[in-house]
């Protein structure tokens, strides 16, 4: 089981399960939602997304579609998104919100044709 919060700790949130399929998605919604060059989820059955605390200050915003990006209207942390009636039983959780120590062993990267010019990797 993983434990996972916002910034200011008003919600918390439980995973039943470990993330599936993790992604650092460069697509331009993701990096203007987190104001990063990508922004990194896990996906997890929507059933096993279990809120603890601050329900009701998640709030939703509809991206495009049908996908919801939901998150913190106190601090404004991502939590998740989800929609995808490809996958319409998943939610993807924004895994920097994790507090449980999380490593997974692989990150695919999508939506590169949008990837920052500026974003490098150090040798």
């Amino acid at each position: 089981m993983y434990k996972g919060s916002c910034l200011c700790g008003v919600i918390t949130y439980q995973l039943k399960s470990e993330p599936k399929k993790v992604t650092n998605c460069h697509c331009k919604m993701c990096q203007k939602q987190h104001g990063a060059a990508f922004a990194t989820y896990g996906s997890v059955l929507k059933s096993d997304l279990v809120y603890l605390t601050g329900l009701d200050k998640l709030v939703s915003y509809n991206s495009s579609g049908l996908i919801a990006r939901k998150f913190c209207s106190c601090c404004g942390s991502s939590i998740e998104w989800s929609g995808s009636k490809a996958f319409s039983e998943w939610v993807s959780i924004a895994i920097a919100t994790l507090d449980t120590h999380y490593k997974p062993e692989n990150i695919a990267d999508i939506y590169t044709e949008t990837k920052a010019c500026w974003l490098v990797k150090q040798t």
